[in-house]
């Protein structure tokens, strides 16, 4: 598979876009230019819970927060119920128990983020690599895995949610979707295979779950609360 260039020229981020008759806000990266992290706690040990309380902490740093995505599913507590690792410290580990949900919908995987770096890769494989990444933060299912549709994922699936989800090209171009309208598994899978051209990407979650912030296209989503978040970081006199 050749690697298709970027989906839209910088300095746009975000942009709307159809497939297959349903409409999808994507959001794209290259790690090797943009500071992409994952957030949960704020200095006091606080979930930071949304993206305004995320924003304004970074703010107070001389940071601009120009992107961020809810990034996979949590406990009642709002930590995330699998693999967690911000700032090279684990602060819960894999998930590898049988259960139900989507996220137990076998295999799941690991978004992962390390310099400029980055990759979605099934939990299985990547706990055996033994590799430490700055950032990971494990969700499921699986939605393409090495240029397949996951075969648990069905074309006659009927469960229609808004969803969001991640996938790479070429180890370093990260490509984040969200659904502007109800969708099946299948079609959002669809979506990163075929149009965005991800042979992996995971499934973040779904529901009202799934939110985005991308002041480029002026999108707020104030869903609260939420867990762990995904978000790209920029100096405030960034030029």
């Amino acid at each position: 598979m050749s690697w298709p260039p970027p989906l839209f020229a910088a300095p746009a981020s975000c942009v709307d876009i159809e497939e297959a008759g349903a409409a999808y806000t994507i959001c794209e990266f290259d790690a090797r230019k943009s500071t992409m992290r994952l957030f949960l706690q704020d200095e006091k040990g606080a979930i930071f819970g949304g993206f305004a309380p995320l924003a304004d902490a970074l703010a107070a740093k001389g940071q601009t927060l120009v992107f961020a995505m809810n990034a996979g599913m949590y406990d009642p507590a709002f930590f995330p119920v699998g693999l967690y690792v911000e700032g090279g410290a684990t602060l819960r580990a894999a998930n590898t128990a049988a259960g139900e949900g989507n996220f137990h919908m076998k295999p799941n995987g690991v978004f992962w983020i390390d310099g400029a770096r980055a990759g979605v890769i099934e939990t299985v494989r990547f706990l055996k690599s033994r590799a430490r990444p700055a950032y990971a933060t494990q969700s499921g299912p699986m939605l393409v895995i090495g240029g397949r549709i996951n075969p648990r994922i069905h074309d006659n699936g009927t469960s229609e949610k808004f969803r969001n989800g991640v996938g790479v090209a070429d180890g370093h171009v990260v490509r984040f979707a969200i659904s502007n309208q109800p969708v099946t598994f299948h079609q959002f899978a669809h979506l990163f295979r075929e149009r965005l051209k991800c042979p992996d990407a995971l499934f973040l979650d779904g529901g009202s779950a799934s939110a985005l912030y991308a002041p480029s296209i002026s999108r707020h989503d104030r869903f609260h609360p939420m867990g762990p978040l995904i978000g790209v970081v920029e100096r405030a006199d960034h030029k």
